[in-house]
């Protein structure tokens, strides 16, 4: 059981017998009454994402999160297809729109962390730096830095991020998968 204070961001809590991953969290108190911790939650089920504020006497259970590698295949028709990394003939299936954020990170081949609750795949977890390539760039053009010095490329999964100008097409970079922006240069 967690406390209203102990409810903090990445951890994992049930709600109403639903599994949600604590977003963001503040506690504030309002002049004389009680201290609240306000929360934004993400339903690992359906991806919805709501507020919810907890009083100084509410307790919640935190979740059992099983996790398990997996070998990410492709994605087609709504659906992302995944195989176990030793085991090539385990191939299971996780729905597109429950994962469509994570995705744009997701290359062929990546080995990445899957989420369970109970016996029931609900999610993944991605590294938090990526390591992607640049397929397309257009050209740096010589004193164009007076906004920064910024332009957009395109990665070979599709994401198109803002990276400096001297990134240029066949450069890997790596990005935060948190934020989705570019971190550095490899």
């Amino acid at each position: 059981m967690l406390d209203y204070n102990e409810i903090k961001p990445k951890k994992f809590i049930v709600l109403d017998g639903a599994p949600y991953e604590v977003l963001a969290t503040h506690v504030f108190r309002k002049q004389q009454r009680k201290p609240v911790n306000a929360t934004k939650l993400k339903n690992l089920i359906t991806g919805g994402v709501h507020e919810h504020s907890f009083a100084v006497s509410d307790k919640v259970n935190e979740a059992e999160i099983e996790t398990k590698p997996a070998r990410y295949l492709y994605a087609r028709q709504n659906e992302a297809w995944f195989n176990e990394p030793n085991n090539p003939s385990q191939r299971f299936v996780l729905p597109a729109i429950k994962i469509e954020r994570e995705l744009k990170f997701l290359k062929t081949g990546a080995v990445i962390d899957l989420l369970y609750f109970g016996q029931e795949l609900i999610s993944l977890r991605l590294p938090i730096k990526i390591d992607l390539k640049v397929t397309e760039a257009p050209p740096a053009i010589r004193g164009n830095t007076a906004q920064g010095g910024m332009k957009t490329v395109i990665l070979e999964t599709g994401l198109a991020i803002n990276v400096p100008m001297f990134v240029n097409e066949g450069n890997t970079v790596i990005v935060n998968t948190a934020t989705g922006e570019y971190v550095e240069r490899v």
